[in-house]
């Protein structure tokens, strides 16, 4: 029996705004929707041709705060063929929110207040 990853979800207040974020941050697109029939909820998919592994995006229409997301002890990380471009980027969108220097690697913040790791 195999296993493979596929996607990994976050729940978004504003939906528009988390695509927006994550095309510009990382270059991710959308590649596919479903939508509640009742309007209660849409889900987006986005990804990248560097990778099969999809990032998916819920908006739940009665949600009417931010998410807690705790102590945010997790988060995805990707790698970069362009360190320092990525990381001019992501200083003027604002976004890092931690830097590892030591490691090399440095965080970005969503919208939500997930956070991304940079890896070159």
């Amino acid at each position: 029996m195999q296993f493979k990853m596929i996607h990994e979800n976050y729940n978004v207040l504003n939906l528009q705004t988390s695509i927006d974020f994550y095309e510009k941050a990382l270059g991710l697109h959308e590649v596919r929707r479903k939508e509640a029939e009742d309007g209660s909820f849409i889900i987006a998919f986005l990804a990248n041709a560097q990778s099969d592994f999809e990032l998916e995006l819920t908006w739940m229409r009665d949600m009417d705060r931010p998410y807690n997301l705790g102590d945010c002890e997790f988060h995805l990380a990707f790698r970069t063929d362009d360190y320092d471009a990525a990381y001019k980027l992501h200083k003027e969108m604002g976004c890092i929110c931690y830097e590892n220097v030591k490691m090399g690697v440095y965080f970005i913040q969503d919208p939500d207040g997930y956070w991304i790791e940079i890896i070159p």
